[in-house]
């Protein structure tokens, strides 16, 4: 079959929409990671050999493949692979461990695994249990393993080996994406997505901050002039950097990868400098604190940073106190401090800007497709604290879970909602103030605490580094709050100061009764909050109690 170029009818199908790109503007620099820097064209041909191997193996529509990768182009690569035979790409947590590996291959289905070799062992330890799990491809790190029962193919080799030509069938807007969960609480589920509802409810439509497309004919328009340089900071097992490169890539622009398979701060602003990044993606203050301390060293004083344009941080709050320091920092910086969930997309944005004000409160301007509603699911008025909801292009629900997906995607006069649970209040301007995920709330005296709310006050005091709270059992109140704290170097913040510094910005009944100090808080790959840990630490650990 000959190649498939702009004269084929184009879908709303990631696949579909990255190969118009490919053609449009073929020697626009795609991928640079290291020493790699890869081309659209020798992304799209590298991402066909890849789709031709996995065919070869059996893979095909509706299959899932599972990345169990780093940050790489062989992560991005093995995504449009996949979309390109219609299969269905599976995000996996590097830093499980065997039991919780094997949970989500096998509630995943995964036909096939991509991995770094440095994964091989704990692949080999529970294959015998995943017996859908067949074809294996591992990507040279360094790494081996000899004796490790693991037969898999060398990724290069194969890809060496396969065509590189794009002669693939038809696909579907209504091909499947499914993201699976880093949720607070339970094990994670997979979150399944139309493309086109990926494209429009999650990857900005091809808008890059002004008008999503209208046909698909119309993203050769929106690539032509290349202007984001961008790096996705967050790992891409999180839906945060899944979005905002492929959002990069529907405009032509280059997604440029960090090597360190780790947060190395001071290397980042090496890389921003080098390749001249105007856009930055992160996960809230887990990111930016070390961030902000590396730019504010001696050596990151001394790079030239000038061209980056724009913070983004989505998937866990951003505090204001940082918010501040970044554009006092770079006074030509926006931080896009940016709402959503694997259940919503992207729904809302709170913008900062040097010289303006930085609300206290975690407000976002949101869309028309976005309420707040009530117990009764309709919408509430000014000032009354319901649950964040979106319409449209939202998620058809959870992989194999049909109460669940009936309880978050309910149905109401005909219209679908996906409500993951978010309270959030409506302001008089129309905006909304998030109040943050009622499963993790605290009940105190018959008020509600959400733990957002104190942890981001927490963390402007000069003494903390980093905070969760959460709620433990209390004989008088129900439930008392207590602040896990991890200090700054050589500080040891006490209770009557945290307590003095919360109640200038909180009611009383919010503030900490406890601190419990730590050398790090426990936090996931993607930077949200492990509270399950956090509430085994204050519950086994004396605090300091308030008189």
């Amino acid at each position: 079959m000959a190649q498939r170029g702009s004269h084929v009818a184009v879908e709303f199908n990631v696949a579909d929409l990255l190969e118009r790109v490919a053609d449009t503007v073929p020697d626009h620099l795609a991928l640079v990671c290291a020493q790699r820097r890869l081309t659209y064209a020798e992304l799209d041909a590298r991402a066909n050999r890849l789709a031709h191997v996995l065919a070869a193996h059996g893979v095909g529509a509706g299959d899932h493949v599972a990345l169990y990768l780093y940050n790489s182009t062989e992560y991005l690569e093995g995504m449009l692979a996949a979309f390109k035979l219609r299969a269905v790409p599976i995000n996996v947590n590097y830093r499980y461990v065997e039991d919780e590996l094997r949970y989500l291959l096998d509630d995943a289905d995964a036909v096939a695994v991509i991995f770094h070799r440095e994964f091989a062992p704990k692949l080999a330890a529970i294959r015998p249990t995943l017996p859908r799990l067949l074809t294996f491809i591992a990507v040279d790190d360094g790494n081996t393993f000899p004796g490790t029962e693991l037969l898999a193919d060398d990724y290069d080799d194969a890809l060496a080996a396969a065509s590189p030509q794009r002669d693939f069938a038809p696909r579907s807007p209504d091909d499947l994406y499914l993201l699976y969960t880093g949720g607070t609480t339970g094990m994670p589920k997979g979150v399944m997505w139309r493309h086109v509802d990926l494209f429009f409810g999650a990857m900005a439509g091809a808008g890059g901050g002004g008008t999503p497309i209208r046909t698909p004919e119309e993203i050769a328009e929106r690539c032509l002039e290349a202007r984001t340089r961008c790096v996705p900071i967050c790992p891409f097992m999180h839906g945060t950097a899944h979005w905002m490169a492929f959002s990069t890539l529907f405009m032509g622009g280059t997604v440029i990868i960090p090597a360190e398979h780790h947060l190395d701060p001071i290397k980042v602003w090496r890389l921003v400098a080098r390749e001249q990044v105007n856009f930055i993606i992160i996960v809230g203050d887990a990111f930016a604190r070390p961030l902000l301390d590396a730019l504010n060293s001696s050596e990151g004083r001394a790079l030239d940073v000038s061209c980056l344009h724009v913070v983004l941080s989505g998937g866990a709050i951003l505090s204001p106190s940082l918010k501040r320091a970044f554009v006092e920092r770079l006074p030509a910086l926006l931080v896009v401090d940016g709402y959503g969930a694997s259940e919503t997309g992207g729904q809302g944005q709170s913008v900062v800007v040097a010289g303006a004000d930085v609300p206290k409160a975690l407000r976002f301007r949101v869309g028309d497709d976005t309420e707040v509603l009530g117990p009764d699911l309709r919408p509430v008025g000014v000032g009354v604290v319901g649950r964040l909801a979106r319409r449209g292009h939202i998620p058809l629900g959870y992989y194999k879970d049909d109460a669940k997906t009936a309880a978050t995607f309910p149905v109401v006069d005909g219209v679908r909602w996906a409500v993951p649970g978010d309270h959030a209040v409506v302001e008089t301007d129309g905006s909304i103030t998030l109040l943050g995920r009622g499963a993790v709330s605290i009940n105190t005296g018959g008020e509600k605490v959400y733990p957002e709310e104190v942890e981001s006050v927490l963390k402007g005091h000069t003494d903390v580094f980093d905070a969760v709270v959460v709620g433990i059992a209390d004989e008088r109140f129900g439930e008392r709050v207590v602040a896990i704290v991890q200090p700054r170097p050589g500080a040891e913040p006490a209770l009557d100061a945290l307590q003095q510094h919360s109640r200038v910005h909180l009611a009383g009944y919010k503030v900490p009764r406890e601190v419990v100090l730590v050398d790090a808080i426990e936090r996931s790959p993607s930077g949200k909050p492990d509270y399950r840990w956090a509430r085994a630490v204050a519950t086994r650990t004396p605090g300091t109690v308030e008189a």
